[in-house]
């Protein structure tokens, strides 16, 4: 009698055991993808940054060359001075994305000015700094979309079942997107052809419109 009961409650033990084990296996699992994707969402947007600083270090040099020859426009001056104080301040990611994106907008108006400067087209380390620079926006806008798409593979996991309810339980929510402003998801670019030949316009006597 003894060991029929020892039998049954070592079986039971088996069963409970078992059972355990098909529960918590999925769930560990699933906590293990959350975590992994929650990674590789935060390596990618590194790649993102380490864009956003390459960029970072040509604007300077970029805006002193375009000062040299057209010192009167002060507005966008003013305006990347602003933007790259928003970006050293920013708190959160989606800040830090703001800023930059709008950083994307006074750039692309600051090439549009030299437009108006020929001599400024001219100059080789304007040249230079243009093939820099559009050579890393189009580095940002492949990292950006990059990040996006771990964003999505992790946010589906967070919000599908059954990864949903192992997200809830555990403090994983929904990452943010980067969206970029109308306008600013092209590289900027300069037409360099204009630089000779065409009747140079003159050079803008104030602060851009």
């Amino acid at each position: 009698m003894n060991r029929t009961i020892l039998f049954v409650l070592l079986g039971l033990g088996i069963f409970m055991l078992l059972a355990v084990l098909l529960v918590a296996m999925p769930m560990i699992s699933t906590y293990n993808t959350l975590v992994s994707q929650n990674e590789q969402v935060d390596a990618q947007w590194k790649q993102v940054e380490n864009q956003y600083q390459r960029r970072a270090d040509l604007i300077p040099n970029l805006v002193e060359t375009v000062k040299g020859y057209a010192k009167q426009e002060n507005e966008i001056f003013t305006n990347i001075a602003n933007a790259r104080a928003r970006i050293g301040s920013a708190q959160t990611r989606g800040q830090r994305m703001e800023a930059e994106s709008e950083m994307s907008g006074f750039l692309s108006r600051l090439l549009m000015i030299s437009e108006n400067y020929p001599q400024l087209k001219s100059n080789e380390n304007f040249t230079n700094l243009m093939v820099q620079l559009e050579g890393t926006e189009n580095r940002i806008t492949v990292e950006r979309m990059k990040y996006n798409e771990e964003v999505q593979k992790y946010n589906l996991m967070v919000k599908r079942f059954p990864g949903n309810l192992m997200a809830g339980f555990l403090g994983f929510e929904a990452r943010e997107y980067f969206e970029a402003d109308a306008g600013t998801e092209n590289a900027p670019k300069v037409d360099f052809g204009g630089a000779s030949g065409a009747a140079a316009p003159e050079p803008a006597t104030g602060g851009a419109n």
